[in-house]
């Protein structure tokens, strides 16, 4: 097999890979009773601690329209809210009330259990392989964009 055809290869093994975590993942969220947007965002925060909108934005790949939006929703449920910046005035911090953390602090553990379970035939030095590698590859694509 060529090095072209490798490269096609191992395209198409990826967008597979990627469809099909991305089904898994779905499911383990909606299992938890929250849509992939919801749960994003909300994991970007309790990892993160607040961040502005921009910042989520950047973290989560939504974009910023759509994560007002969610954002809304979520503040309404009672799991964050907005908190405006001492520093800038026309900025504005969004956190994870006690509620969102409660509930990040039961569902995230579940959802890492099902992610380690994806990569338990995988060795830590695979892991490390991958993630090199997806790293370079994706830089490239930044590049050709």
């Amino acid at each position: 097999m060529g090095t072209e055809n490798l490269s096609l290869k191992a395209f198409v093994v990826l967008l597979k890979a990627n469809k099909t975590l991305g089904e898994v993942i779905k499911k383990d969220i909606s299992s938890h009773g929250m849509r992939t947007s919801d749960f994003t965002i909300m994991e970007a925060l309790y990892h993160k601690g607040k961040q502005t909108i921009k910042q989520i934005s950047e973290a989560v790949l939504i974009n910023t329209g759509s994560i007002t939006y969610v954002i809304d929703k979520l503040e309404k449920k009672g799991l964050l809210e907005r908190i405006p910046c001492k520093d800038d005035r026309r900025a504005v911090h969004i956190q994870l009330t006690d509620e969102g953390m409660n509930l990040m602090a039961e569902i995230f553990p579940l959802h890492q259990k099902v992610i380690e379970e994806i990569f338990e035939d995988v060795s830590e030095e695979e892991k490390e392989i991958v993630i090199d590698v997806l790293k370079r590859v994706g830089k490239k694509g930044e590049q050709l964009k």
